[in-house]
């Protein structure tokens, strides 16, 4: 059995981690009915944003602000994963949009997205992995 092939990060690492990268999913939950979207988002400050047209993940939000994100990432040896749970809520006033306006936070795809997401995030978790083989299962 290999030991230490999964590392709990800290706070710290762990929002080291989120903020490294644009590509996360997006989970909410209303009348009991799970969705996930995949979302480009900002992590810095307490907090992660995203921008989103009109459409379900708006309406969810509206109804169920309770949320969580996961984002990670891999290479060929290893990889992480970031969780937080959280309040989303859309950003109304000029100055919470024009200040979400200077974030480096751009749509992927060519579609106007005019709402700004903001998750304040309550807790966050993350692992690191080191892949490797599955050990034998049933030794002799």
């Amino acid at each position: 059995m290999v030991d230490n092939v999964v590392h709990v990060l800290t706070d710290d690492e762990a929002w080291e981690l989120l903020a490294s990268v644009s590509l996360g999913r997006i989970a909410l939950s209303v009348n009991g009915q799970p969705d996930i979207f995949p979302v480009n988002h900002h992590a810095a400050d307490g907090r992660v944003v995203f921008r989103t047209g009109e459409g379900t993940k708006l309406s969810e939000i509206a109804v169920n602000g309770d949320v969580a994100f996961e984002a990670d990432d891999h290479t060929e040896v290893g990889g992480w994963s970031v969780v937080v749970k959280g309040t989303a809520r859309v950003l109304v006033s000029t100055h919470e949009i024009a200040e979400a306006d200077e974030l480096p936070l751009r749509p992927w795809i060519p579609t106007l997205k005019y709402n700004y997401v903001e998750i304040t995030v309550t807790e966050i978790s993350g692992r690191r992995f080191l892949f490797g083989p599955e050990p034998e299962r049933y030794p002799v």
